[in-house]
């Protein structure tokens, strides 16, 4: 179980930890605004075992980010030890001409109280509050419209876009899982030369206003709907920006 002062610190959340809606909501955006979407140590060569202590020390302790299921198993270690009811969901990512990659390819969570939430801080740029488990009710959140589509037994997650049409960003259903099932698809991004993960290295970290993004060696700010794009010249300008905008030392 994480030290919860030390977690909430490590994000700099100061408001209430009773376990409701209010406290979920304020705790994933502050969650997304500290700790960045990051795949460096597949780079690095540096294994990542689905072990949710192993999480929680790289968020917290190392002061690092993660890809989805290292950022949704330490937020869910955390939730738990706030006194959240909390169930590890498999989804599928949405792909081209709407293929969807397997599953296990996604983690993300269930969380209940009152009512069931959809929680995500691990997806890289998608909802900053989490999303109401309600099916076709269309959510405003300050990262855009979205809305969960149930088609049994599987829900699809969509976000509305600017010409008016929805896009899925993935689908999943509600059984609930352990991160151990999810072993066999982490191993994959870490090590198929077909994975996203292995192709390019990615920091990405929610802004007030945006999003800021390193992608290879392009550093991409947007911000109030307007996106700029900055090409990195080397390597020690790459760790630059990773230790200045991200707070990411590596070595």
């Amino acid at each position: 179980m994480p030290d919860v002062k030390v977690y909430l610190d490590r994000i700099a959340y100061r408001g209430s930890t009773a376990p409701n809606s209010e406290t979920l909501r304020a705790i994933h955006r502050a969650h997304l605004l500290a700790v960045p979407f990051e795949n460096l140590d597949i780079a690095l060569g540096r294994k990542i075992a689905m072990d949710g202590d192993a999480f929680v020390r790289k968020v917290v302790e190392r002061r690092r980010g993660g890809f989805c299921y290292e950022l949704n198993g330490a937020f869910a270690a955390l939730l738990r030890a706030l006194g959240f009811q909390v169930t590890l969901l498999s989804a599928r990512v949405a792909g081209e001409k709407g293929r969807e990659s397997p599953e296990f390819d996604h983690l993300c969570l269930r969380v209940e109280l009152e009512e069931s939430w959809l929680a995500d801080v691990g997806f890289g740029e998608l909802f900053l509050e989490p999303l109401r488990l309600h099916s076709n009710v269309e959510q405003t959140d300050p990262a855009g419209i979205f809305k969960i589509v149930q088609r049994d037994p599987r829900f699809r997650l969509e976000k509305a876009q600017p010409d008016g049409t929805w896009k899925r960003q993935y689908s999943f259903t509600l059984q609930p899982r352990r991160l151990e099932d999810f072993a066999g698809m982490c191993h994959y991004h870490q090590t198929s030369p077909d994975s996203h993960f292995v192709k390019n290295r990615i920091c990405s970290l929610a802004t007030g206003e945006g999003r800021i993004t390193l992608s290879g060696m392009t550093f991409i700010v947007t911000k109030n709907g307007v996106r700029t794009e900055t090409e990195i010249t080397s390597e020690r300008e790459r760790c630059d920006v990773l230790r200045d905008r991200f707070g990411i030392a590596v070595t």
